[in-house]
């Protein structure tokens, strides 16, 4: 078990997380995995993975998985793969400050206490690989999604900083930024909605139930959708390439939409942008 490459993958109660966690077990690597709930331990131990309860939102769990994982694996890691996020939808105007705080802690501010946590260990044994699963969303912005296009913009400009900063130390830095998947992510973000937006009260409540019908399922999926073997796809370049890649775009509306905004005015391409969702 030992001589296996070591990777921690956050987020893997389901979805993306959820798949690659397995994918790469099966692969040969030996996975740390983590969840926020006890019970969606079970099932990843079941089949062989390694699984632990953290919370980017609380410190003190990142602290005590570090702790684990590094006891476990005699201070060794190969790779971290931050992949646990959430998307809190509503206009920018109806976020109360709470909900934009929430969002960048668990987005943004937990991702980078884990990353900052395993860094040392990755210097010191002269290698590594931090993948971060952005989105889209954090190149091209989206109507509704302000909060999480902010922990998007965000956490681009923070890793394309740290991978220039790493360079030369053996621990190579990429986003992979997926457009959409088919996981839990859309049907999680209501009760985030529902707790700290005013829907009835708003200026787009009309909006807002056009919204919630498509989180809930109930209207047409989004063109171009695929599995979460695509996002694994990206992740495995990302791993294994001798120089890997600064960016990964997954699906074709995302590539799509990085193409449009590098070619089209800005003016025109957030006009269009903009009619869009």
């Amino acid at each position: 078990m030992t001589d296996r490459p070591t990777i921690i993958v956050t987020g893997c109660s389901s979805g993306i997380g959820a798949w690659c966690a397995r994918a790469l077990s099966r692969d040969g690597w030996r996975v740390f995995a983590t969840v926020r709930r006890v019970e969606d331990l079970a099932a990843l131990e079941n089949d062989g993975i390694e699984a632990f309860l953290m919370d980017y939102t609380k410190p003190d769990t990142i602290s005590n998985f570090v702790d684990d994982v590094f006891a476990r694996s005699s201070g060794r890691l190969d790779a971290l793969f931050n992949n646990g996020a959430y998307g809190q939808a509503g206009a920018v105007e109806d976020l109360p400050v709470e909900a934009l705080r929430l969002q960048m802690e668990t987005n943004v501010i937990g991702w980078h206490d884990l990353t900052r946590r395993v860094i040392p260990a990755m210097r010191a044994q002269g290698h590594g690989r931090i993948v971060q699963c952005s989105s889209i969303l954090g190149i091209v912005p989206y109507r509704w999604r302000g909060a999480y296009n902010a922990s998007k913009f965000a956490l681009e400009g923070l890793t394309l900083t740290m991978r220039m900063e790493l360079e030369g130390s053996g621990i190579e830095v990429s986003l992979i930024e997926p457009g959409p998947i088919t996981s839990r992510f859309t049907a999680n973000a209501i009760p985030y909605i529902e707790r700290f937006v005013d829907v009835k009260g708003s200026v787009h409540a009309k909006e807002y139930e056009r919204q919630m019908r498509r989180l809930r399922g109930e209207s047409a999926p989004a063109k171009g959708k695929l599995e979460p073997d695509a996002v694994y796809t990206a992740l495995k370049r990302a791993l294994t390439a001798k120089k890997p890649k600064p960016h990964y775009i997954v699906t074709q509306p995302a590539k799509q939409g990085a193409i449009l905004k590098k070619l089209l005015p800005a003016g025109l391409f957030y006009r269009i942008i903009g009619r869009l969702g």
